[in-house]
């Protein structure tokens, strides 16, 4: 699953709007373990872009 969110997020990347609702949807389909590392996926390939909506996601999630 971890793959597939992550496909997903590199093809609506060129859009604020969709690039939240799939990140939304990401959090929800992957398990416990897979969210760190998907985590920091999200924030190497997509900080300079959306740091904002990583940070307001993710901050639940800190570790």
């Amino acid at each position: 699953m971890l793959e597939y969110v992550k496909t997903v997020l590199m093809k609506v990347s060129f859009d604020r709007r969709l690039f939240e609702k799939e990140l939304r949807k990401a959090l929800n389909l992957l398990l416990p373990a897979e969210i760190q590392e998907f985590k920091e996926w999200c924030y190497s390939r997509f900080s300079s872009n959306y740091e904002p909506v990583l940070d307001k996601y993710f901050v639940s999630f800190a570790g």
